[in-house]
């Protein structure tokens, strides 16, 4: 019985010690008394130390109490707890992860990466197209002289290329037997008009008058002019040569007989052209001829005559594309006074489109991503934000802003991809995407939690205090 009583007695005490335990756990007592508490079914110990300061520009500086880096001198922010989750974060909390997004620059640094700043205003844009052009004919005013009926050129008026002919004036004579004929038979017609006008038969006297007028057309369709059929009445004798006139005034760019050559109906004899208006053929690349109109005023400048602007309108924008140079032409008529301008002679043109008022900022202040455009905000002295923008028309320097800043706001101008690069470093991500593929492996001692940024090694010497680190 003793003996029994030495066993019961310990498996009794054994008992209730497991029974007591398990009652603590499953309340989570248990875990309480010892430090841990039990989150989503995983225990895990509660850090309870004091808040650790930081600094944005050089996250493995790590301090206990708030002051300034000893490196770059940058006021220290509180850190965030590595085993805090996401959904446990504070607003305060959030917005210094926030802050590390930013970039922070010292005076010194920032003269030393030569940022400057400039501040966003609207202003009255203007975008100039500039493009080379040809001068052309003016097609609507250009003419060929041809023969009306066939025959020999007895003498031409106009011997050279080059030469001016005006309107009204003839420019060759021919001689042709069928013309000859013609008008003999013109002359028969009024003689028998004349017989037959006093018989008192009216289909008698109406036929001589029809008569005359069959004779007269004819004449007018190998040419014959209504001055040139008076001078024939009057004469009685027919001519012998037909005066041939040009039907406009210019110059003759082309000459394609000489005297004494025999000439079919319809042969060309000349081509003349109307220099007093010219057309320039500009060549708009395709990203710019959407700011084209018609009737916008084009300047034109020429190698030719240094120093003298010539104007003109856009007439028309030719319906296609030149595959090989990408371009759509755009056709300027305008005058030339004393025909300075010359076919065939290269000349710059420039067009001025308005645009009106816009937001606008320096060129060097865009980077261009390839899949996006963003610009570095200056939300405090020294401290840059990243910020995508949607941009239009670049006039000169500066690039039109449609979308993505407000008015007042101020940009980093120069400088900005140094700022990339220091986001870069710092592990903000920046403006520029890491490359696919691409994975650095974090040092020892650095931080297991995801998208902590890596401790960089101290630089030596420099009278750094060691001892306010932690790496």
């Amino acid at each position: 019985m003793a003996l029994n009583k030495k066993i019961a007695i310990p498996l009794t005490v054994l008992a209730l010690t497991i029974t007591v335990g398990s009652w603590l756990y499953k309340s989570g007592k248990l875990q309480k008394m010892a430090g841990w508490s039990k989150e989503d079914g995983n225990a895990h110990q509660e850090v309870t130390s004091k808040p650790l300061y930081t600094c944005a520009m050089h996250p493995f500086i790590i301090k206990d109490k708030p002051g300034n880096c000893p490196i770059c001198g940058m006021q220290l922010i509180k850190k965030i707890a590595e085993a805090q989750t996401a959904s446990a974060q504070t607003a305060e909390q959030k917005q210094q992860a926030d802050m590390l997004s930013h970039v922070s620059l010292s005076p010194t640094q920032a003269v030393m990466a030569n940022v400057a700043t400039v501040a966003i205003e609207r202003t009255a844009l203007a975008k100039e197209i500039n493009a080379t052009g040809i001068v052309q004919f003016d097609q609507s005013r250009q003419a060929k002289v041809t023969a009306w009926v066939a025959g020999r050129i007895d003498r031409l008026h106009v011997t050279t290329v080059g030469a001016y002919v005006s309107k009204g004036k003839p420019v060759a004579e021919v001689y042709s037997p069928d013309l000859v004929a013609a008008q003999q038979e013109y002359l028969l017609a009024v003689k028998s008009r004349e017989q037959l006008k006093n018989s008192t038969i009216p289909s008698i006297s109406q036929g001589g008058e029809g008569l005359v007028a069959s004779s007269r057309q004819r004449l007018k369709l190998m040419g014959v002019k209504d001055e040139q059929l008076a001078g024939l009445e009057k004469s009685g004798q027919p001519n012998i040569r037909l005066s041939i006139y040009t039907p406009l005034s210019g110059v003759v760019i082309e000459k394609l007989v000489q005297e004494g050559q025999y000439v079919n109906v319809g042969e060309v004899m000349f081509n003349i052209a109307d220099l007093s208006t010219v057309w320039v053929e500009a060549e708009v690349y395709e990203n710019e001829f959407q700011f084209v109109k018609l009737g916008q005023r084009v300047e034109i400048l020429s190698q030719s005559y240094p120093g003298k602007t010539f104007s003109g309108r856009v007439s028309f924008i030719y319906p296609f594309l030149d595959p090989k140079t990408r371009t759509v032409k755009v056709r300027v008529e305008m005058a030339n006074p004393g025909l300075k301008l010359k076919p065939d002679m290269f000349v710059s043109a420039s067009i001025k489109v308005p645009l009106g008022n816009a937001m606008a900022v320096p060129a060097s202040a865009v980077m261009d991503t390839g899949k996006r455009q963003l610009v570095w905000v200056e939300m405090k002295p020294g401290m840059f934000e990243p910020r995508d923008v949607q941009v239009g028309a670049r006039v000169g320097e500066k690039v039109q802003i449609v979308s993505g800043l407000k008015n007042g706001e101020r940009v980093a101008a120069s400088g900005g991809y140094l700022i990339d690069s220091e986001a870069q470093l710092k592990g903000g991500g920046g403006g520029h995407e890491s490359m696919p593929g691409m994975k650095m492996d974090a040092p020892k001692g650095a931080p297991s939690t995801p998208g902590a940024p890596a401790p960089a090694a101290p630089k030596k010497g420099g009278g750094i205090d060691m001892g306010n680190m932690k790496m």
